[in-house]
């Protein structure tokens, strides 16, 4: 039977410039839609999983695109809802060699934001499920966002579901009088898995190390329901080429993936969510080792694909895995 992953999140307007073309030159821009947990959701439909998204959208022609984009991919839309208002957006000039991207947010008071989600029914929306995922990004964006994030992850606790969440800080995101730790640490308190790492921790639970094991021994001490944590290192040599590997903690061991070299990158937005739903996806199937092995590679793959979402299917990470068909022309 195919596992269930429930998502919660806003979905964004992505505009490009194309190619490699800068924000004062380009008088196009490429459009698509995506966000952090609905990418998820793509990428874990990719695979072969069944997955839902419960948004809100614009009640307008943007609005319905986007609905139709998670459609596409395989993404139970059973609970985007519309409202007027406005679409979320966001602008990417992707860097070359030496130059760094750039994104430039333009999502304040948009419908996600203000929508009042009152009076959802998680028992239907979370029938079935097998996992439960948010990230740090809803609570920041508004008050009405941060309370809807908690009764999800609530009413996902009381049903034994699975929840994870990337708590990733995002300083500029928290305008509406709250603070991370204000917020943060009760709705992580639940989780089964987060990824976390030392800023994020701080700022969001307000544990200071220098150490990750160190801090994810604190995390579990003040959560006890959360038996993994995770997260990535990046070393930048330049915007086309970085190197990747990925680390597990499972409550008693740290875990560790190999480093892959990812040169000549194509886009590098979304690989942390690429690494999220590639880890959901191991430790729905695998062992630990695995797992990890399996989101990072599921993660790398995900820069050779412009765009938000990783658009792989569960046999090309397999074979990422495995050292087949790298680079071949497949025919």
């Amino acid at each position: 039977m195919k596992k269930r992953i429930v998502t919660l999140g806003e979905v964004l307007l992505r505009l490009s410039t194309p190619s490699h073309y800068r924000f004062i030159k380009s008088n196009t821009f490429e459009s698509e839609y995506g966000g952090a947990e609905a990418n998820v959701a793509v990428s874990l439909a990719m695979m072969g999983c069944s997955t839902a998204h419960v948004t809100a959208l614009p009640e307008n022609d943007l609005g319905i695109v986007a609905k139709k984009s998670l459609q596409f991919h395989g993404v139970d839309t059973s609970y985007v809802y519309h409202d007027a208002g406005r679409m979320g957006l966001y602008f990417v000039e992707n860097g070359s060699m030496q130059r760094s991207s750039k994104i430039i947010y333009d999502r304040f008071d948009s419908v996600f934001a203000q929508y009042d989600f009152a009076n959802l029914d998680w028992e239907k929306i979370f029938e079935g499920a097998d996992w439960f995922h948010w990230t740090g990004i809803t609570p920041a964006i508004s008050a009405s966002a941060a309370a809807v994030c908690k009764e999800a992850i609530l009413a996902a606790g009381k049903m034994n579901i699975k929840i994870s969440a990337d708590i990733n800080y995002r300083r500029n995101l928290w305008q509406y009088g709250k603070s991370p730790l204000e917020v943060m640490p009760e709705l992580i308190e639940p989780s089964h898995l987060i990824i976390a790492g030392l800023t994020d921790f701080e700022n969001c639970m307000g544990i200071e190390s220098n150490d990750f094991e160190a801090a994810c021994m604190q995390a579990k001490a003040r959560c006890p329901n959360l038996h993994y944590v995770s997260t990535t290192s990046r070393k930048s040599v330049s915007a086309s080429h970085n190197k990747l590997k990925g680390k597990l903690w499972n409550g008693t061991e740290l875990i560790k993936t190999k480093s892959y070299q990812m040169t000549h990158i194509v886009d590098r937005i979304g690989g942390g969510d690429a690494f999220m739903a590639g880890l959901i996806y191991g430790l729905l199937h695998f062992e630990d080792q695995e797992a990890i092995n399996f989101a990072l590679a599921a993660s790398v793959l995900k820069h050779s694909i412009p765009g938000d979402a990783n658009l792989v299917t569960l046999e090309e990470v397999k074979q990422l895995l495995s050292g087949e068909n790298i680079g071949k022309l497949l025919r």
